[in-house]
Parts: structure tokens; sequence; C-alpha cells
């Protein structure tokens, strides 16, 4: 199965538009699905010219979570005790295949905007945590699910929930597998905004990314990744200090500054 049975990827001014495609199971994770996602995330590390990235599901869901078919194999017997889970080899920020599904989308060096609609469930929903911002449908259903099945989250849920939302409504939501909407995610802080068209607003928000000095953006991502990993203060402040006096002078940040003071589109060149 090749990664474009699973998703689509088109580049247009700078904006990477990807697209899970897997419309007759709404976009469920299967070993393909899986593949895909990591493969993509991977190859936007590098992909020249990408700016920013928007990422979400064809048809009438975001991910419907993982495959019904794994869990007949729980169910039978057929596939016992996590296999692999453990022993797997994993990416130096300590993920396994799975969770690297979710946290491939932060290690992209540039912004990723998820536009959710119809539903996010378990798995899906922590590919969405992956992104850097959420635009949701006010009716958009979410759901820590794993419990439903008798499981915890494990594709990185606990690592990207613990900055978005209070603990006692995570630790709510993550006992009882209980549905909530696009508005009452935005209270949670789970999601961005609420939007009639999330995949639109998110591509216009991509694009206004996209005409940013790029050298910038690059570095206000790394200052966030560092921040959320739990660095000391004296760490992220002398890394805001490393990023601006890199930027200070520079040919893009001087663009920046001629096209604000002439009133025109900026022309930056490529990070």
């Amino acid at each position: 199965m090749s990664t474009q049975d699973r998703i689509s990827v088109t580049i247009d001014g700078g904006v990477a538009d990807v697209r899970m495609v897997r419309v007759d199971k709404m976009n469920a994770l299967d070993d393909a699905m899986f593949s895909a996602l990591i493969e993509t995330g991977e190859r936007l590390k590098t992909e020249a010219g990408v700016r920013s990235v928007v990422l979400s599901g064809e048809g009438r869901a975001f991910c419907a979570g993982l495959d019904m078919g794994n869990f007949g194999k729980m169910a039978s017997g057929e596939r016992k005790g996590g296999e692999g889970l453990i022993t797997a080899s994993r990416t130096p920020g300590g993920a396994n295949r799975a969770q690297q599904a979710a946290m491939v989308w932060r290690e992209v060096p540039v912004p990723v905007i998820a536009a959710i609609h119809g539903v996010a469930f378990g798995g899906g929903f922590q590919v969405a945590l992956g992104a850097d911002i959420r635009y949701v449908t006010a009716d958009a259903r979410m759901s820590i699910m794993e419990i439903k099945w008798g499981l915890v989250p494990d594709m990185a849920g606990l690592v990207l929930m613990r900055h978005l939302a209070r603990d006692d409504v995570i630790r709510e939501l993550t006992y009882t597998g209980r549905q909530f909407s696009g508005e009452e995610a935005v209270g949670y802080g789970f999601a961005t905004r609420v939007c009639a068209d999330p995949r639109a607003d998110a591509l216009a928000l991509a694009h206004e990314i996209a005409g940013k000095n790029p050298h910038a953006i690059r570095g206000d991502k790394r200052l966030f990744a560092l921040a959320a990993s739990g660095a000391d203060q004296h760490a992220v402040l002398l890394a805001e200090s490393k990023e601006q006096g890199a930027l200070i002078g520079s040919p893009n940040q001087i663009e920046a500054v001629m096209s604000t003071m002439e009133k025109r589109a900026a022309r930056f060149a490529e990070a």
C-alpha cells in the first residue's frame, strides 16, 4: 500500500495541504495510514519551500481512530500483549511507531494546523494534538476513546494533552471516554477556535504564516518546543536570545522591516 493511497499532499505558495484520503473508513488508522502519516511528516521536515502545513481529512471525518480490524484481532486473541509496543525501535525523542504518527507533526520545523470536522476519536484525536493549532467545526465530535476498548491513550496523548487542558479535565475525559463537541474542545483548551469551514480557514492562516519571515517562524517553533519540553527558565531565556541574535540584521529580518515600511508584500529567501 503506497502513501498516496492514504494521504495526498499538494504544495502551493509555501503551504503543504496534507489530506488523509481513506474516505471509505473515515480515515481510520490502519498500518498503511500509520506509515503514511510518518512518511509524510518526515518528508515535510526537509521539503524545500514549505513554510506551513494544513492537516485534514477527506470525506466525513478527520480521523475515526484505530481501524476496527485491530480491535477484532485483540478480541479474538490473534493480537496479544501489545506486541512490539515496548521493544519496538524508538525515535530520538522516545516515540514508538504509533506515537510518532502524532509526534512527527511537532517535529516538522514549520507550523502545522489541523482542520477537524466530523470525528476525531482515540488515535485520530491524538494525531490532531500533534499540530500546533487546531480549527474545529462546532459540531465536531472528539473523544479520548481508548477506555471504551479497555485501553489507555498510547499515541503520545499524555505528552500532548498536558500542556493544553487542566489535569482534572484530561483525567475525566480519559477515564470515561466521553465524547465532546468542537465548542467544548475550545473551552477545554484542546482546540484553537470554532470555524464554519476549518480547512478553508486553516489554509488562509497557513498562507498568512507563509508570508512571514520563515527563519523567524522556524525559530518560534523551536522555542515553543523547548518550552514545552520542561526546560528550565534559564535555558528558555538563553534560547530566546540566541534565536533573536541570529535574526537581527539578517537578510530576511531586514526584508521584514523594509516591506512593512514600504507597505508591500515581503520577498523572503527560503529558510
